[in-house]
C-alpha cells in the first residue's frame, strides 16, 4: 500500500483483493471475514435452513432430484456447510463456493472452491452480502455543482475531489443516482450491476438471489453510505486492507442490468423479511403451555423464535434488500 491518490474504485480493489488485501491475507485470521462483521449466516441456522427450503423449491419446480447450488462470495463455506446439513433425504446437490481467498481446511469434500461461478446452472446461484463489496467509485459535487470522482490516499483515508463524472459513470448517475447539491455524494453502481448481470447469466434454469444492503432511486441517501468494518465495528473507511470496505448497493438498477442483458429472467425485488416469512421463518413465540408439558422443548423454540426475529427485524436484517431472478421457470405467484 502506498500514498498514492487513487479513484476509490481502484484503492478499494487492492485493498480488499490485492495480495495483501482484507480478503486474501492470513493475517485476518482462521475465521476469515466472519471475524470482523456478522452476516445474516453467522446470525442463526435458521437462515441456512430457509435457504436449503428455496433450494429444494426450485428442484420441485424442475421436477428433478439433482440440482446445483453456487454461493457466491462464500467466506469460509458457513453458508452451505450449513445448507448442506439441513437438505432433506433424496436431493443431491452439487455445492459451488465462489470465493477469491484459499480454500478453508476442514471444509466439507463436496464443496467445489472456486474463483468464478460456473457456467449452466441448474439451480440456485445464492450472493449474500457480495455486491456490496465490490469496489465502485465514488463521487461528490463541488461547489459549482459539478459531480467529481473522489480520491482517496490509502495510507489514512483522506479525500480530494478529482476530474468530473463524465462517460458512461455520468451517464449511470443520471440515470440511477441524480446528484445537485454541494456537497451530495454518491457510490456509482456500475461494476455491481455488470458483476451481477455476468453472475445471474450462469444460470440456465432456477434462481439467482443477491441478497444486500440496499436502496432504490426515490430514497438514495444524500450522502453516500461507504463504511469500513474491523473487528465486530463499523469504522472509517480506509482502504489499506484492515479492515472490510462496504457500500449500500442500488439492487434496482442490478435488476434492469440483468433485464438488459436478454437473459429472459423475471425480477422481484422484495426485503428479506418478506422472503423469509414465505420460507417458515417467523418469529412468533412458543406457546406458554409447552413451558409445563415440554420445558426443554419451550426453552429450544424460544431460542429459535428470538433467532428468527432477528432475522426479519424490521430496521435490522429483515429490511436488507432481495433480488430474485427467475429463469426457465413459471413466473412466481404474487
Amino acid at each position: 500500500m502506498t500514498d498514492e491518490w487513487r479513484g476509490w474504485r481502484e484503492a478499494a480493489e487492492a485493498a480488499l483483493y490485492g495480495d495483501e488485501g482484507f480478503y486474501r491475507s492470513p493475517l485476518r485470521g482462521p475465521e476469515g471475514p466472519a471475524g470482523h462483521f456478522r452476516t445474516s449466516v453467522h446470525a442463526s441456522p435458521l437462515f441456512a435452513a430457509a435457504v436449503a427450503r428455496l433450494l429444494t423449491g426450485i428442484a420441485r419446480e424442475l421436477d428433478t432430484r439433482t440440482i446445483t447450488l453456487v454461493d457466491v462470495g462464500a467466506g469460509r463455506g458457513e453458508l452451505l456447510t450449513g445448507v448442506l446439513a439441513a437438505l432433506p433425504d433424496g436431493l443431491e446437490v452439487t455445492p459451488y463456493a465462489v470465493e477469491v481467498a484459499d480454500r478453508p481446511p476442514g471444509l466439507d469434500p463436496r464443496i467445489r472452491w472456486c474463483a468464478e461461478p460456473p457456467a449452466g446452472i441448474t439451480g440456485l446461484l445464492f450472493a449474500n452480502e457480495w455486491l456490496d463489496n465490490v469496489p465502485a467509485e465514488v463521487a461528490e459535487v463541488d461547489a459549482a455543482g459539478v459531480p467529481r470522482y473522489v480520491q482517496v490516499r490509502t495510507s489514512d483515508g483522506t479525500e480530494r475531489l478529482g476530474a468530473p463524472v463524465a462517460g458512461a459513470d455520468a451517464a449511470w448517475l443520471e440515470r440511477w443516482w441524480p446528484l445537485s447539491a454541494p456537497g451530495e455524494r454518491a457510490e456509482i453502481g456500475r461494476p455491481r450491476d455488470a458483476a451481477w448481470a455476468r453472475a445471474a447469466g450462469c444460470v440456465e434454469a432456477g434462481l439467482a438471489v443477491a441478497v444486500d444492503y440496499t436502496h432504490v432511486r426515490d430514497a438514495r441517501p444524500p450522502f453516500g453510505t461507504l463504511t469500513g468494518f474491523r473487528g465486530g465495528r463499523e469504522v472509517r473507511p480506509v482502504p489499506d486492507g484492515s479492515r472490510d470496505l462496504t457500500a449500500h448497493v442500488a439492487l434496482d438498477a442490478c435488476a434492469a442490468a440483468v433485464a438488459e442483458a436478454g437473459t429472459g429472467a423475471s425480477a422481484e425485488l422484495t426485503d428479506q423479511r418478506t422472503v423469509l416469512h414465505r420460507l417458515g421463518v417467523g418469529g412468533d413465540r412458543p406457546p406458554l403451555s409447552l413451558a409445563a408439558t415440554d420445558p426443554a422443548g419451550y426453552v429450544t423454540a424460544l431460542a429459535a423464535a428470538g433467532e428468527a426475529a432477528e432475522l426479519t427485524a424490521r430496521g435490522g436484517l429483515g429490511d436488507f434488500g432481495w433480488l430474485l431472478h427467475r429463469v426457465g421457470l413459471p413466473a412466481a405467484p404474487p
